[in-house]
């Protein structure tokens, strides 16, 4: 399948895929299957990947500016260093995603599960996250200037995420 030259694509089953680099910007995979599917560096602005399952995923270096992650299901997915600035992030659940050093600037993160997630050096700078559960999150080095932090739940763990 070359998606490359699609527009729509969700409900697609792309689980294990490798999309390593591949440009997907502004293609809609709503509610498409990319569990453990490899997207190290893939260009995803723009892109709609509300109530998506990335759970597993490698969305390392990953470009998500302005991307719909609306209800995403992103459990243990690497999303190291990958730029989601002001990208919709509401209801989604990153329990145990490693988001070190993510950009999170003006990103909307409310009400998303962010617990025992490794946010170390993430930039949360102008981010939304109103009614986020931080709990047990590692939020060492995370610039958080400017957050909307209403309501916001939060056990930090001083020795910071353990990965399993």
């Amino acid at each position: 399948m070359n998606i490359k030259n699609l527009k729509n694509i969700d409900g697609a089953d792309l689980s294990e895929a490798n999309l390593n680099g591949m440009d997907l910007n502004g293609v809609d995979l709503s509610g498409a299957d990319l569990n453990h599917a490899y997207l190290y560096r893939a260009i995803l602005a723009n892109a709609n990947l509300s109530g998506a399952d990335l759970s597993g995923a490698d969305l390392s270096n990953a470009d998500l500016r302005k991307a719909d992650l609306r209800e995403a299901v992103i459990k243990g997915a690497d999303l190291s260093e990958a730029d989601l600035s002001e990208a919709d992030l509401r209801w989604a659940n990153l329990n145990k995603a490693d988001l070190r050093w993510v950009d999170f600037f003006g990103a909307n993160l409310s009400d998303t599960n962010l617990s025992y997630a490794n946010l170390s050096g993430a930039d949360l700078t102008n981010a939304n996250l109103s009614g986020a559960n931080l709990s047990g999150a590692n939020l060492t080095r995370a610039d958080m200037n400017g957050a909307n932090l209403t309501g916001v739940i939060i056990n930090v763990n001083s020795e910071g995420v353990k990965h399993e």
